[in-house]
């Protein structure tokens, strides 16, 4: 319109029909406050998108955290489990360490008793057999008869046992 419009000499104007600049007017304040419509909704759409999206990234964040703080408070039972199993370990093997000490100890004593107990029935069986060579030793012989012969050879078996 511009381009097509007379031009006044010796200037840089340009004479204008005015009914078609106004009809051009007109026109353009019709057609920008629908486009500004749908700009300003545009803008509200991606403002309530963007919201949208800022709250599912929020809920998306609370819920990792929360997983984490979770898994972290399952891995602290965890260590806290295995290092009361190990303790209870350690002290149950202490005790059966304790128990086994003590169970040596009673049977070392059984036995000492026992031993001695053997040592004085041996010693009560010699002083028998002894006894009983005394009295089968004919008065003129060197010193033992057939029956004391065997009595110290059961006395001899019966130390041969205890040494073992």
């Amino acid at each position: 319109m511009v381009a097509t419009g007379k031009k006044l000499p010796l200037t840089n104007n340009v004479v204008l029909d005015q009914a078609t600049v106004l009809e051009l007017i007109d026109q353009l304040r019709v057609s920008v406050p629908d486009e500004v419509r749908q700009a300003r909704r545009i803008t509200e759409e991606a403002g309530r998108i963007t919201e949208r999206s800022r709250e599912e990234g929020d809920a998306i964040i609370a819920r990792a955290q929360e997983q984490a703080a979770q898994m972290l408070e399952e891995r602290e039972l965890v260590r806290a489990a295995q290092q009361r199993a190990g303790e209870l370990l350690e002290q149950a093997q202490l005790e059966a360490r304790e128990v086994r000490r003590g169970a040596d100890e009673y049977a070392a004593g059984v036995l000492i008793r026992l031993e001695g107990e053997c040592i004085k029935a041996l010693t009560s069986i010699k002083r028998g057999i002894d006894m009983l060579d005394d009295r089968h030793r004919p008065s003129g012989h060197d010193g033992r008869s057939e029956a004391g012969a065997i009595g110290v050879d059961a006395e001899e078996q019966v130390r041969a046992t205890t040494r073992q």
